[in-house]
């Protein structure tokens, strides 16, 4: 996933980037403290052993079972005290487990949606701060498989690279009476950034607990979803299952004709 075409334009030196696939990284997880937890156990008189590695699943586990204080008893398996939370619904449980993941190769389309999920934190690229003069962009598949609208979107596009290196270039022409260059070019390509598309790229740290994580794959990774975004809920998916799959493992992949996939559980709105 994430390879990058390059196509041609007029300016041989900046040829077009075009990014067809996200790249979804998951890249922090939680480890937990057995000394505390033993220590707590001890206090109140209570064993408890589990039978995961996965910190989100040992901490959703110790979490449900202090609802109770059933340490020790009941279901005995990680997997069999999980799956009982998500058949029963009780999914505040699973807000204690949280991993963080890098997102890139995706359009700023795709964070307008993404950013609606409020019990995700978000940390993007500033176009403030970072020039887009080089970056590439996200061709919706619908067009690129088609020559005639492919050369249109082509060319909308570098007309608006062009007019960005244009902007850039005046403004800071217009503040070259401000004497810190980090300043001035943060005024320039905040202004400049005002005609770059939607389809631009960008890359965007995001931290989610399993329910939320859970909710985002319910609703994009639906056949009803935009195609991006969907394809990002299935790479979280992919990567879940693999990391928790006590949590995730009752979600399906369901093949849809244009060969891309939708996500599916029975387990919906936990």
């Amino acid at each position: 996933m994430g390879a990058t075409d390059v196509t041609e334009t007029t300016r041989e030196a900046r040829p077009l980037g075009i990014v067809r696939e996200p790249k979804v990284y998951l890249v922090g997880r939680q480890n937990i403290d057995m000394a505390a937890i033993d220590q707590f156990l001890g206090d109140h008189g209570s064993t408890w052993k589990t039978d995961t590695e996965v910190g989100g699943e040992q901490l959703a586990e110790l979490a449900g079972r202090v609802c109770y204080m059933s340490y020790g008893k009941g279901r005995r398996t990680n997997r069999e005290f999980i799956e009982h939370i998500v058949e029963v619904g009780h999914g505040s449980v699973l807000e204690h487990a949280v991993w963080n993941f890098l997102i890139t190769g995706v359009s700023r389309s795709f964070t307008h949606e993404l950013i609606r999920h409020r019990h995700f934190s978000y940390s993007q690229l500033s176009q403030r701060y970072v020039d887009e003069s080089n970056s590439d962009f996200i061709e919706p598949d619908v067009i690129a498989g088609d020559e005639q609208l492919h050369a249109i979107w082509c060319k909308a596009v570098n007309a608006t690279r062009a007019a960005y290196d244009q902007l850039v270039t005046g403004m800071e022409h217009k503040f070259g009476d401000v004497p810190d260059k980090t300043l001035r070019r943060k005024l320039a390509r905040q202004a400049a950034r005002s005609v770059l598309p939607n389809a631009t790229e960008t890359k965007i740290f995001v931290t989610g607990n399993a329910r939320a994580l859970r909710h985002f794959i319910e609703l994009r990774g639906s056949e009803h979803a935009d195609v991006e975004i969907r394809k990002v809920a299935v790479a979280i998916l992919t990567h879940m299952q693999r990391e928790a799959p006590a949590m995730f493992g009752d979600y399906t992949l369901a093949p849809l004709a244009d060969g891309s996939f939708a996500t599916h559980t029975e387990h919906v709105k936990i």
